[in-house]
């Protein structure tokens, strides 16, 4: 199964991340935000970062979620390699996830292809169909 596919958009990135678990979707879907900026398979995993996000909704935990890598790569150059853990929880106040991941900070290492500059709301899709988790996404850039 393909991790995910960058879809047609005139200014934006949009892509489509795939999972068997919504967890695997949501680490593809940050693994393609990244994928804009640098080739993450090439960045070394030189730091270990974790979060604890909880939201109303699956949509505002997905936004949340990518968000917080951006801060990350805003505040301390921090770019992804990869995903090393992450659970999805349903509470009574909506959702709670649960991530670990690797990374590095931005060197001359790296070819950057360009910056994120923010997720957007804007064709956010999150479903299931036929066992595969599908998470649409386009960001700014």
């Amino acid at each position: 199964m393909k991790k995910y596919v960058f879809l047609p958009h005139t200014a934006d990135a949009k892509f489509t991340a795939y999972g068997k678990t919504r967890g695997d979707a949501f680490s593809n879907a940050a693994l393609a935000m990244f994928s804009v900026m640098v080739e993450p398979e090439t960045v070394k995993p030189m730091i270990t970062k974790s979060f604890k996000i909880e939201a109303e909704d699956c949509e505002s935990l997905l936004y949340d979620w990518l968000e917080s890598l951006l801060v990350l790569l805003d505040s301390e150059n921090f770019i992804l390699a990869s995903v090393v853990k992450i659970v999805i929880t349903e509470t009574d106040g909506g959702y709670s996830l649960d991530a670990e991941f690797t990374g590095d900070t931005i060197s001359d290492d790296y070819d950057l292809l360009g910056f994120v500059k923010a997720v957007t709301y804007n064709d956010m899709e999150i479903k299931e169909k036929d066992g595969v988790w599908h998470i649409t996404v386009v960001v700014d850039r």
